[in-house]
């Protein structure tokens, strides 16, 4: 298996620049969307896709293959540094960032790549998200397609902070039995 996911953090813990790049062409068309419709400015969106991909190569040797698979790794870090965009952006300008509507977290532009794969992956996501009971997917698509934190989720929701820290838990047990890879 040259080409997966996790051998080719392991040749860039090693330093190999080429692998580095196979690991971009495959995972960049992953993880940018998800991005950009946290951020919803492609401009932003890019510059943190760089910034991930910096810390994937900088962070290589940190990868650890029990805790999750090179696409949960990468896109937990894009998730995180979106976040961590939009309270920066928050912080500069001391206003408050007004909510996302349905249409504004819609599907960005076409990514490039593999159309069919991208679109099997979104089955596979939404078939996932079926699964769960309405509360756990409400909190799910909250945290992930509009990039709240915990907090904003429960003020949002007027719930308490427990419950949605509790829902959440359960939704991503439960996602994790739904997409477990068959082997």
């Amino acid at each position: 298996m040259t080409g997966s996911g996790a051998e080719l953090i392991r040749q860039m813990v090693a330093g190999d620049r080429e692998a580095f790049a196979r690991f971009y062409d495959r995972y960049a068309p992953l993880v940018f969307p998800l991005i950009q419709r946290i951020l919803r400015e492609r401009a932003d969106a890019s510059d943190v896709l760089q910034e991930v991909f910096w810390e994937a190569w900088q962070g290589a040797a940190g990868y650890d293959p029990a805790r999750g698979s090179p696409e949960a790794w990468l896109v937990t870090r894009a998730r995180t540094r979106a976040i961590d965009r939009i309270r920066a952006m928050r912080r500069r300008s001391e206003t408050f960032v007004a909510p996302l509507h349905d249409a504004l977290a819609a599907a960005p532009a076409d990514p490039g790549g593999d159309v069919a794969e991208r679109t099997e992956d979104r089955r596979t996501v939404q078939h996932a998200l079926a699964q769960l009971p309405s509360a756990q997917r409400e909190v799910i698509e909250l945290a992930y397609y509009a990039g709240l934190t915990q907090t904003e989720i429960a003020e949002r929701l007027k719930q308490p902070l427990g419950t949605v820290k509790t829902r959440i838990r359960l939704a991503l047990e439960r996602l994790r039995e739904v997409v477990r890879p068959t082997t």
